[in-house]
């Protein structure tokens, strides 16, 4: 939805159309600073620009409407707006104009969790017991784990996971492998990320809320649980998180960050005089 300012004084059968700016895909995002006052005004203005907009061969049209606009939104439905998502603050509509199928990017399709695997000086493992969540009253120990929040970095994630779970402070050291789920939250689908960290303090306080206990557990006997034994996918992290405590796996490391885009970009390891190698000579995988 990157978007540059457009003129939007234009007038289609005597009523000003909305305010808006042009994307970079041909389509239309309305100003929200900008909208009517009244449900009237809308209902004309939005007609108007609907109109002024096809005549202009214009694509998308996305409608944001704040909490304090909320009463528009039955409007634009009967207009053809249809929903494609919300926050808390606003809800988002959408209107393809074109008589050929949408190309609208549909709302995000995934939530992102992270798995923190942590050992102290001895080889223990950090180790949590759930208050809430699938697993509680099991007397099952897990990783801390928890969700990203909006804009987080997952390296971020997993440090501010453990901390808020634990007490434990942390630094970030690498993406141990990943996993992709699908129809978990409300039919979205999930990428966890199992992440290494090196624990940079050692007494544990766990979250009231959340935690019904956490302590440091020897690496074999937290892997020894039965909920492992039956379960691959749990049992092959289990075996990556322990590789790389043996110092036989090394995951995939923060490299760079920054721009515009406010990145983060995480590889594996590689020989550095390679990266700036030009020739053409590609080996096949074996």
């Amino acid at each position: 939805m990157d978007a540059s300012p457009v003129a939007s004084t234009s007038e289609t059968h005597g009523f000003q159309v909305l305010g808006a700016i042009e994307d970079r895909y041909d389509g239309m995002i309305v100003e929200a600073d900008l909208l009517p006052s009244t449900v009237e005004e809308f209902r004309s203005r939005l007609e108007a620009s609907i109109l002024h907009w096809k005549a202009q061969g214009k694509k998308g049209i996305w409608l944001k409407l704040p909490l304090s606009h909320v009463d528009l939104v039955p409007t634009a439905i009967k207009a053809g707006f249809g929903y494609h998502h919300a926050d808390p603050g606003y809800c988002m509509l959408t209107l393809w104009l074109p008589e050929v199928p949408s190309t609208l990017p549909a709302n995000a399709s995934h939530q992102v969790g992270v798995g923190a695997f942590l050992l102290n000086d001895a080889g223990e493992v950090l180790a949590v017991q759930e208050k809430n969540g699938p697993l509680r009253g099991t007397g099952i120990w897990k990783l801390p784990t928890g969700l990203a929040n909006h804009g987080e970095d997952i390296c971020a994630a997993a440090v501010r996971e453990v901390k808020e779970e634990t007490g434990i402070d942390a630094e970030f050291q690498e993406v141990l492998c990943f996993r992709q789920a699908h129809g978990i939250a409300h039919g979205k689908s999930d990428l966890f990320f199992v992440c290494a960290l090196r624990a940079l303090s050692h007494d544990i306080t766990p979250q009231e809320s959340e935690i019904a206990d956490a302590k440091w557990l020897s690496l074999k006997s937290f892997r020894e649980q039965p909920f492992f034994a039956d379960r691959p996918l749990f049992r092959t992290m289990m075996d990556i998180c322990a590789a790389q405590a043996r110092g036989d796996y090394r995951g995939l490391r923060l490299c760079a960050s920054g721009g515009d885009l406010q990145y983060q970009m995480y590889v594996g390891e590689v020989a550095s005089d390679t990266l700036q190698d030009d020739t053409d000579t590609i080996k096949q995988p074996q």
